[in-house]
């Protein structure tokens, strides 16, 4: 038993002293099983929240009507949640009735895959009625029971299922995946936030291009923002050689894939309500990398770009370019070499200029700073402010002159 829950099982043994059970559940165990990294452990209890309370000084309420509550344990805080049944899901996505029980079997039996819907008690014993191991032998995604029934209750499990195709490499079962062809417009109901947090899981993941053409060929694609209708660019996208690239970088190269520019890359970005911050590194990237496709780099382009911008339309470049990872210490030391990196390590500022050429401010400023910043990059001058100042005099020997 890994440490995540060798120190998470003192908790389950102060549940078990009040007569309560406890496992470890979800995806922990499934990691755990697959041997994988583990983050944190969540706990399932037959204890109700209120009896939780008891046994620990420490919570806090985050779904205390669905029956989860945190507890903090020696500093570190904790997911227990109450065995539970659910009903009604009016809107495909939560459940219009929680029914809390005292059997763990029920509360496995409300899951989405079986490989999530296996137990672990403090010993490493595993419970798995819905046999989640067999399915995580055979690298299949399958429903706990029918398909159409826990994708009619969750209408975002059917991008999970695609998710974990990306992250593990898994196939998804005949029939499963049959009903996620069959019910992928349910996904229209679903928040776009939602479908974002799965979608940038999918294309992180190590098996992407094959949970993204899945994408394309089952038309899940058609119920995300701004890819209606974009099956065969969604399957170009997907025989690409995407194991290099970042979350930022796929997006840049979806966009392309796409055919949009900067332009029009923003709104499709926005439709997604990636974060601002996001969006505007995704658009310094792409606008790079149209310049890259029909140029190779230069010192003043390494300049204008920033080294993390150029580097990522290189990167982008190589992969539709069919040539996938290249090496990048090329244009590293190109941008080492260079005698300033951005604005601010020049040697002269505006207030400089105003005191050499004894002109108020105004957009001369900027023009000057333009063309010393140009120079002083391409190696014509030092960046030493007397050099620029006799270069600047030699050149702008009217700037002074009204």
């Amino acid at each position: 038993m890994q440490q995540p829950f060798l120190k998470a099982v003192p908790i389950l043994e102060m549940i078990e002293e009040k007569g309560f059970e406890a496992y470890f559940v979800g995806g922990s165990v499934r990691d755990f099983l697959l041997g994988r990294e583990i983050a944190d452990v969540d706990i399932a209890t037959s204890a109700l929240p209120g009896e939780l309370k008891t046994i620990f000084p420490h919570t806090a309420d985050i779904g205390i009507q669905h029956g989860t509550i945190l507890v903090i344990f020696n500093g570190t805080p904790y997911e227990i949640t109450t065995f539970r049944t659910e009903s009604g899901y009016t809107d495909y996505r939560r459940p219009d009735t929680v029914e809390f029980v005292r059997s763990l079997t029920e509360d496995l039996q409300r899951r989405d895959f079986t490989m999530n819907a296996i137990a672990m008690d403090k010993a490493g014993r595993l419970i798995d009625p819905f046999h989640g191991q067999s399915a995580i032998s055979k690298k299949e995604i399958v429903t706990v029971g029918p398909p159409e029934e826990r994708f009619g209750e969750d209408a975002l499990r059917i991008m999970r299922a695609v998710r974990f195709v990306g992250q593990l490499g898994f196939v998804i079962e005949p029939g499963t995946l049959a009903a996620i062809s069959k019910l992928a417009p349910l996904l229209d109901n679903i928040a776009v936030e939602r479908k974002l947090a799965e979608f940038e899981k999918l294309i992180s993941g190590t098996y992407r291009s094959e949970a993204l053409a899945l994408m394309g060929e089952t038309g899940i694609s058609n119920w995300l923002p701004g890819l209606d209708g974009q099956e065969s660019k969604l399957l170009k996208l997907a025989g690409c050689r995407l194991g290099h690239l970042s979350t930022e970088e796929m997006w840049v190269l979806l966009t392309h894939v796409l055919e949009l520019d900067v332009k029009t890359a923003e709104p499709f970005l926005r439709k997604w309500k990636l974060p601002g911050k996001k969006i505007r590194v995704c658009l310094k990237v792409l606008h790079w990398l149209h310049y890259r496709l029909n140029n190779s780099w230069t010192p003043q382009m390494a300049y204008l770009s920033g080294k993390a911008n150029m580097l990522s339309a290189e990167k982008v470049y190589n992969t539709l370019s069919g040539s996938g990872p290249a090496p990048m210490e090329d244009l590293e030391e190109m941008f080492e070499q260079l005698p300033i990196k951005e604005r601010a390590e020049l040697s002269v500022a505006g207030k400089d200029l105003i005191e050499w050429f004894g002109k108020g401010p105004g957009p001369w400023i900027k023009d000057v700073l333009n063309e010393t910043e140009e120079a002083v990059v391409a190696g014509r001058i030092a960046n030493k402010k007397a050099d620029i100042r006799e270069w600047l005099v030699q050149c702008k020997q009217n700037l002074g002159k009204d």
